[in-house]
Formats: structure tokens, sequence, C-alpha cells
């Protein structure tokens, strides 16, 4: 099967503080799959995204990384890499009920991406594609610890952008 029939799974909730922000869930979905075509996914994926405002953001990054302060976007990956990309799956271990692989949770501040669309001078779709892009790369095993790493992650959400149009 190749990777651009294989049908991947995006699962968005959205808590009622971020309604005000804005939600286009079929980029959200493109993007996230995008992503995974690009990188090659062999089997179907599953997501699921969870969209807040700051203060829902800010728990999060609280509770799992021990940082008091709001960010746009954090990946919770459930697989592990020997190396960045889809050939770097160390196990493949899908559900057994469904046979699809579940990749990990993206949790993203509406109110982050649109003060950064301004900022940055891009769209708000702009901004909300580039950074599901960058965490779909970190549910695939990709970091930027290092500067390196880190101009490798922009190239490649700046590739499926342009790839795809979005």
């Amino acid at each position: 099967m190749e990777a651009g029939s294989i049908k991947h799974k995006v699962y968005i909730q959205q808590i009622e503080e971020a309604a005000a922000y804005g939600l286009n869930k079929d980029l959200i979905r493109q993007a996230v799959i995008e992503t995974l075509k690009s990188e090659g996914a062999q089997i179907p994926c599953v997501v699921s995204i969870l969209i807040t405002d700051d203060n829902g953001i800010k728990k999060f990054n609280c509770d799992y990384r021990d940082v008091d302060s709001a960010t746009d976007v954090l990946s919770f990956p459930m697989q592990e890499f020997t190396h960045a990309g889809w050939s770097g799956l160390k196990k493949i271990e899908v559900d057994e009920d469904t046979g699809e692989l579940p990749l990990g949770d993206i949790v993203i501040s509406m109110e982050t991406v649109n003060r950064q669309a301004e900022d940055y001078k891009n769209t708000t779709d702009y901004e909300t594609a580039y950074l599901l892009i960058h965490s779909t790369l970190h549910l695939l095993g990709h970091e930027h610890y290092s500067k390196e790493n880190e101009k490798l992650m922009h190239d490649k959400c700046k590739a499926v952008i342009k790839e795809t149009g979005l």
C-alpha cells in the first residue's frame, strides 16, 4: 500500500475557551496527514489534537514540562524512535482491533497561534499549519536540540507547506 492511499485519522477536540480564536478543522487534518505522507508513514496513524487557549496549554506545559508559562504547541509522542523519521520507528505497536498506529497527541493554543501570526506577519492558517507540521514531526521522532536539527525541521515544515499548498 502506498503512503498516499493510507487512511490516517486525526481527532480534533476544542475546549470552549478556545472557540473565540477560530478553528479550521480541514486545515488541521490536512497539515497532519500531509506531514505523515511526506515522512513516508506506511500504516494508518492516529493523531489526537486538543485545541486550547493560553491558560489551557500553560497547565499542560507546567504539568508535563515543569514550565509555568504558555507556549504555542506541545507534542506527546506515543512511539519510540531510534532515529528521526518513519524508518526510525523502534517497534510498531498497532492497535490490535483497528490495525492503526497511535502516534501521539498534540496540544495547540490558538490564542498564541493568532498572536504569533500577527507578530510574524503570517496568516492564522499558515501559522496553524506550520506549528502542526512541526508538532507532527516531533511525533515522528524529530527534535531540535541543535541548530542543525532546528534548521532541518524548519526546512521540512516549509517543504510540506510548499508541496501541499498549505
